[in-house]
């Protein structure tokens, strides 16, 4: 599998088919054609320009309703399911954070703020989406041993590096890329320090990616 980070939360896997994650990106241009859309959670930027892109689109139940409205073939599914598209493996997670539609006048209720487990190609990656450190990330490490975690570390509306430090340990991927920061001031983080901690304290591998690069798994 092929991973490329477009910057904050959007990530393109590339395999046997074409998932996107999060469709935004600060510059507001994705030039890919995705084959799956996921949404991690209703906020403008992640949900971005999913219903433009006018793909098959894996969200919570409620954004997947809303989605349907705007003319999307969306797959509804909640907290804890799994469910096959397209021959992806997409399992739903918990995220510790909230989720509005920011419609026409003061929006509406846009269901839980989640994460993802995909497989594809016999590969699993963790999409946490936007969280604070909780618990049961031990679980989801237990149960689904992803190859890799997608781990926010902006702090401020997710966690910082400090609990995305624990986070990576409670999830145990053997390969860590940090997301949802350095999109703006308020999210500023020192990517390379996050990695030299736990390089020196664990056995975890961090990936730092700039916009735009990639990482292929072995």
């Amino acid at each position: 599998m092929k991973l490329t980070w477009l910057g904050h939360s959007c990530v393109l896997l590339e395999g046997s088919r074409t998932v996107l994650i999060d469709p935004f990106v600060p510059d507001g241009k994705i030039s890919c054609t995705p084959d799956i859309v996921a949404v991690t959670h209703a906020h403008a930027d992640h949900l971005g320009c999913a219903i433009d892109l006018g793909v098959k689109t894996v969200a919570m139940n409620e954004l997947a309703h809303y989605l349907e409205k705007k003319g999307l073939e969306a797959e509804p599914m909640n907290i804890g399911g799994t469910i096959t598209v397209d021959g992806v493996e997409f399992t739903m997670t918990a995220a510790v954070h909230s989720s509005w539609i920011e419609d026409a006048g003061i929006g509406v209720y846009g269901g839980a703020a989640a994460g993802f487990l995909i497989t594809m190609d016999g590969v699993t990656v963790y999409h946490a989406g936007d969280t604070a450190l909780f618990g049961d990330m031990k679980l989801i490490g237990r149960i689904y041993n992803p190859d890799i975690a997608l781990l926010p570390i902006g702090g401020r509306y997710t966690m910082g590096p400090r609990e995305a430090m624990i986070a990576a340990d409670f999830v145990g991927a053997p390969v860590v890329i940090p997301i949802h920061y350095n999109t703006s001031p308020k999210i500023a983080q020192d990517a390379g320090e996050f990695k030299r901690v736990i390089e020196r304290t664990t056995d975890l591998k961090v990936i730092v990616l700039n916009p735009g690069e990639s990482y292929e798994s072995a």
